[in-house]
Order: C-alpha cells, then sequence, then structure tokens
C-alpha cells in the first residue's frame, strides 16, 4: 500500500485541526468564565476574516502580520458587544445564563451576517498573497507555507492566550472568577471587569481565527454558522473552559476527519465529526480533556 497520500492526508488534517483549534478558543474561554454560550462566535470569525481582506485588499498588508491589528479590533468591539447585549445576563443563573445568551447572540449571527451582506455583498471573497500556492515537499510531501505559517500562528496565539491566564494578574483573576466568581469577589476581584475582559479576549481569538481562516477559505457572510458548530463541537470535545485542551482537541479532529476519507469516503467526513462528538459525550461528558 501507498502510504504517502495517507500522510499527506494526515499532514493536511493536522493543518485544518489547527484551525479548528483557534476556532474554538476563544468560544471555550467565553464560556468556562461566564457560562455564556455565544453561537455568533463564527461571525466574529466572519468579520476578523473581512478585516483581513480589507486590510489586504486596500494596504497590501499582509493576512499573517493583519493579525497585530484585527486582534486589537475585534477586541474593542468585544467590550461593545458585553456592555451592550451581554452583560445584562451575567447576573442570571447558570441555566437561565446559557439560555439567554443563546437567544441573543443567535440573533446577534442574524444581525452581524445581513450587515456583512449589506456592507460586502453575499460575494466569496478570497486573501492571495504572491506566495499562495508555494511550499516545500519533503520525501513527497508537500507542505504549503500558507498552512505551515497558520499552524505556528495558531499555536503562538494559544501559547500566549495560557501564558496570560496562568501568569499575569489579570489572566488569574480570569481563572479565579471562572471557578468561583463569589469568592473571587470576596478576595477583592472586580468580576464585573474580569467579565468584560475575557468576552473580549475570546472575541480577539475569533479575530484571529477569522484572519488565519481567510488564509485558506473563501470569506463569505455566510460562512458564520458552519465554524460556530465547528467550534462547538470541537469545545465539547475539549472540555468547557480547557484552552490547550479545545487546540488539541481541534487538531484530534482535523486528523480524524483527514483519516475518514479512507473508510467512509470525503462525502462522509463530517458525520464522522458529529459521531466522535456524540461518543465523548456518552463515554465523557466532561470532554476529553476537562475535569468532572
Amino acid at each position: 500500500m501507498n502510504l504517502e497520500p495517507v500522510i499527506q492526508n494526515l499532514v493536511f488534517g493536522l493543518f485544518v485541526g489547527g484551525l479548528y483549534g483557534i476556532a474554538a478558543v476563544g468560544l471555550s474561554l467565553v464560556f468556562g468564565v461566564q457560562k455564556v454560550l455565544n453561537v455568533a462566535h463564527g461571525s466574529l470569525i466572519m468579520l476578523g476574516g473581512y478585516a483581513t481582506f480589507w486590510l489586504f485588499t486596500w494596504y497590501g498588508i499582509d493576512p499573517f502580520l493583519s493579525i497585530l491589528l484585527t486582534g486589537p479590533l475585534l477586541f474593542a468591539f468585544g467590550m461593545a458587544l458585553y456592555l451592550g447585549m451581554f452583560q445584562f445576563i451575567t447576573r442570571l443563573g447558570e441555566e437561565e445564563r446559557i439560555k439567554n445568551s443563546l437567544l441573543i447572540s443567535f440573533g446577534l449571527t442574524l444581525v452581524l451576517e445581513n450587515v456583512a451582506i449589506r456592507l460586502w455583498t453575499a460575494d466569496e471573497r478570497a486573501v492571495t498573497t504572491s506566495y499562495a500556492g508555494d511550499g516545500i515537499t519533503i520525501e513527497g510531501i508537500a507542505f504549503p507555507y500558507t498552512r505551515v505559517a497558520s499552524l505556528i500562528v495558531a499555536a503562538i496565539g494559544v501559547f500566549v492566550l495560557h501564558t496570560f491566564l496562568t501568569r499575569t494578574f489579570a489572566g488569574k483573576a480570569i481563572r479565579a472568577t471562572s471557578e468561583d466568581w463569589e469568592a473571587a469577589s470576596l478576595m477583592g476581584i472586580n468580576v464585573q471587569r474580569t467579565y468584560v475582559v475575557a468576552f473580549a479576549l475570546g472575541t480577539a481569538m475569533a479575530g484571529m481565527a477569522g484572519a488565519l481562516v481567510s488564509v485558506s477559505y473563501l470569506v463569505a457572510p455566510s460562512i458564520g454558522l458552519a465554524w460556530t458548530l465547528k467550534a462547538l463541537v470541537v469545545v465539547v470535545l475539549a472540555g468547557m473552559g480547557s484552552i490547550l485542551g479545545a487546540f488539541a482537541a481541534g487538531i484530534l479532529l482535523g486528523l480524524v476527519e483527514a483519516l475518514s476519507i479512507y473508510v467512509v469516503g470525503a462525502s462522509y467526513r463530517e458525520v464522522v465529526g458529529l459521531l466522535l462528538f456524540v461518543l465523548v459525550l456518552l463515554v465523557r461528558p466532561q470532554g476529553l480533556f476537562g475535569r468532572h
């Protein structure tokens, strides 16, 4: 059996899994800290993709460098979204918070998608750099520069976020609030400010994911739902609130989908990911990397 096509598919599965992981990290952070299920997360990824596209089209800014602009832009937008819409539901109980956040974020998804269509039409856009299509080949296995760079940048972004959460006072405040907001409040932590920062960070990570997605995929107003569903699958696989686990679960999902082509065919690749999702829910409801 010729293993070269199998290895090539696994390599591309690794690259795609890196995108799944970075797409899920922001959603995992927001839910882990605030118990807010933001199903508009994919639409925020879409906005990050459009921001990257226009920065590249108008000013010639490389999509990987544009993350330095799209990240802060989406951070500010996330703060505005939280203060304008989501802060009112964080005073509710956990069950009511999840239900209301679903309603609000679903409405937000419709608004953002229709605003994007109004501003930029429904046409698909692509970020095509001068090095798109180039790469290196090692033992017959192709490694496109854009895919390799996307994986590396995604890993760096997740590592920086993890370091922030574990090594800084603000990050430790976020972690403490996610564990027990009442105890954190008694210890002098400003819980509401922590919520704002956590939500804005999750939105900034969506912007970063959008920048990386725009390099490998087409950007259109309709891509939000697909990326929300993929991020939700990864978050459940990893366990709610697990940052490094979400990235690892994304890579795992990408590899499983790549291998499934040889078992069920390319047409049913997405189904295999959903079956893995259901299996994990049945066998280990807290996720592969979550705690009881």
